[in-house]
């Protein structure tokens, strides 16, 4: 018997492993694991600093490990392990650094917020973590089974995180939408990889790539689904339009925190999926897919700049923002060039600082229960804190685009993609929907300075007057106890006074170190920007 077990034993074929190619993520997880175990074994729940300087550690880790793996690659070249399921090259490595960098920059937010609402214990940042790490393993994927793990990896803790405050009914509402619909689409995202093994008798990427290189497919319906529904699957993690329903609703409800690292970790994470599946191993059958996403970056370029003119809750306006950048990223995709992978990894590294750095000021300014989201709640602010003001106005206006920007250069890098793969009209269009966008960034940014007492400054408080002071405008003045600004009728209160009585905001030190961080990033890097745009044009994928 023991003859058996051990002659049994001895034909299990173990893959080999490269942990120098897997570092990262492996950090990542088990910073997360570790922290949960630790926060079970005592008996009082850990506190929030606790929390964030594991996460800040673990991090700070994962991207150094990142940093290696990078001086590794350029010294040995790409390669495959783990029976080819993991790529190890300098695409997988540049998003590995874009991801610990948000999750980094997410701990740093994520302090004062919680310790604001008052949450207790060490959750958010261990399904933080979890999600980076799924993130992480989306772009070192080799095999369509390993983007599917490491999608439901990212989108599982992402639901939770979304509903993280439970306090408020948006927050759950929101999440039961992202919950329901992003089940749908996993789902989807499954057959599209069932018809695509169908087709090609592999889920390997490499292989996938040989075999529609080696062989012309009489009948290819089985393929064209296959691709279309991973197509779905993708649009929906990075909220493409007509897939983009289910973006307004989660990023107002969740908490702000957590809208910037979904908005900055989910479309990194999605987004190398997407590069590496189609202009990696589908590049053969482009013509196929290609004229698709060029209707998926029209739509989320014109729709995204159009209705974000509409909002006036800042936390939708940045949802349809966002959309509209994923339509200046599907320009490299279009392309399906080395040029236009590396706009599209600028961009979304880029894009990381900007949008983190944007919610970082979002949920200070949302104050206790995240509610002061509305544009007018910022009018006066350049006179109460300018300091906030001038750091949310640049990282809008790198948003918008504006030269001496991180912002301007990654749009004009993927514009440049898609006209030297002939695409002038979707280019065209992405010129104009930015000059569209540009006017919602400077509304909000004009807002913050304008002076006050100017119309509209008191439109949206949303409170009604009391009996027989019907005329008279709802006034925020600081409550008694808390110091918070709260709502309450004066009788003969100028305009003025209702901007001045919202009071200065307290900006958590931690919080303040992540904004001044993504604002340098923009600015110095949009200045110099040749360290940045070398990283991303020498992370080429392994099959290009």
């Amino acid at each position: 018997m023991t003859a058996l077990f051990a002659s049994a034993a001895t034909t299990i074929d173990v893959p080999h492993v490269d942990y120098l190619s897997i570092l990262p993520m492996v950090i990542m997880l088990g910073g997360a694991v570790v922290l949960m175990v630790a926060s079970s074994l005592v008996r009082r729940i850990l506190g929030v600093s606790i929390g964030t300087w594991v996460a800040m550690a673990t991090s700070l880790a994962a991207l150094v490990a990142a940093l290696v793996q990078w001086d590794h690659v350029r010294t040995h070249g790409p390669s495959v392990t783990v029976a080819g399921a993991i790529a190890f090259d300098g695409f997988a490595v540049f998003v590995q650094v874009t991801v610990a960098a948000a999750m980094l920059l997410t701990a740093l937010v994520g302090d004062g917020y919680l310790k604001r609402e008052g949450v207790e214990g060490p959750e958010f940042h261990v399904l933080a973590m979890v999600s980076a790490s799924g993130a992480m393993m989306m772009g070192a994927a080799n095999d369509l089974i390993v983007v599917f793990l490491g999608l439901e990896i990212l989108s599982i803790a992402l639901y939770v995180l979304a509903a993280f405050n439970h306090r408020r009914p948006q927050s759950g509402e929101g999440a039961l939408k992202y919950f329901v619909l992003g089940g749908f689409s996993s789902a989807v995202f499954v057959y599209g990889i069932a018809l695509t093994y169908g087709a090609t008798g592999t889920t390997n990427l490499p292989q996938i790539a040989d075999f529609l290189s080696r062989n012309v497919v009489a009948s290819n319906g089985v393929l064209l689904g296959g691709m279309a529904l991973l197509l779905v699957g993708f649009a929906f993690k990075v909220a493409a339009v007509p897939f983009h329903m289910w973006s307004p609703d989660v990023y107002e409800g969740s908490p702000s925190p957590v809208t910037g690292f979904m908005a900055a970790v989910a479309k990194a994470g999605a987004f190398a999926a997407l590069l590496r599946v189609f202009v990696s191993s589908l590049v053969t059958v482009r013509v196929d897919w290609q004229p698709v996403v060029w209707m998926l970056a029209l739509l989320s370029l014109v729709l995204g700049a159009v209705v974000a003119l509409t909002q006036r809750d800042v936390k939708r306006m940045m949802a349809y923002s966002s959309i509209n950048h994923v339509g200046f990223i599907l320009l490299g995709v279009v392309a399906a060039s080395p040029r236009g992978v590396s706009a599209s990894l600028y961009y979304l590294f880029t894009y990381t600082f900007l949008v983190v750095g944007t919610f970082a000021v979002i949920s200070v300014m949302g104050r206790p229960g995240d509610t002061g989201n509305r544009i007018t709640d910022y009018r006066g602010l350049a006179r109460r804190q300018p300091v906030m003001a001038l750091a949310f106005a640049v990282l809008l206006l790198g948003q918008a685009g504006m030269p001496f920007t991180t912002g301007f250069l990654a749009k004009l890098e993927v514009i440049e993609a898609s006209v030297a793969d002939q695409g002038y009209t979707l280019a065209a269009v992405a010129m104009l929907s930015a000059a569209v966008a540009a006017f919602f960034y400077l509304r909000l940014a004009v807002t913050m300075f304008s002076p006050v007492g100017m119309e509209g400054d008191l439109a949206d408080v949303g409170t009604a007057a009391a009996p027989g002071s019907a005329n008279l405008p709802p006034v925020p003045v600081a409550g008694p106890a808390d110091g918070v600004a709260s709502l309450q009728v004066l009788t003969d209160a100028p305009p003025e006074a209702a901007v001045a009585a919202r009071g200065r905001v307290p900006v958590p030190g931690l919080t303040a170190v992540a904004i001044g961080t993504c604002v340098a990033f923009s600015v110095v890097f949009g200045i110099f920007p040749g360290p940045v745009l070398d990283f991303a044009r020498q992370a080429t994928l392994l099959l290009a």
